[in-house]
């Protein structure tokens, strides 16, 4: 879960300016609290798209994904394509 700080940082530019990154407890319940709306959690859903790489056509988009920091960590820890650095080959020739 190391998305965290960027995850908060875009959670509080956007919606709660008011607020310190340390502040926002990552189990806060943005929904409940009225952080993300509908409207909201379709920026949210937008801008994890783009800074993840997230193929949204392939994966279930569902409230409970984005209800706390925590929820969204999991969830581009599961939805983001794993990422290899560059060079780096899993496959093995002639063997």
């Amino acid at each position: 879960m190391d998305h965290v700080h960027a995850i908060k940082e875009f959670i509080i530019a956007e919606f709660i300016p008011d607020i310190q990154v340390t502040q926002l407890d990552d189990d806060y319940d943005l929904i409940a609290g009225g952080v993300i709306d509908s409207i909201n959690l379709l920026r949210v859903i937008t801008w994890l798209e783009n800074r993840f790489d997230i193929p949204l056509d392939e994966v279930e988009i569902a409230e409970k994904n984005f209800a706390s920091v925590t929820a969204i960590c999991e969830f581009v820890d599961r939805a983001a394509p794993a990422r290899q650095p560059a060079g780096i080959h899993t496959e093995r020739f002639g063997t």
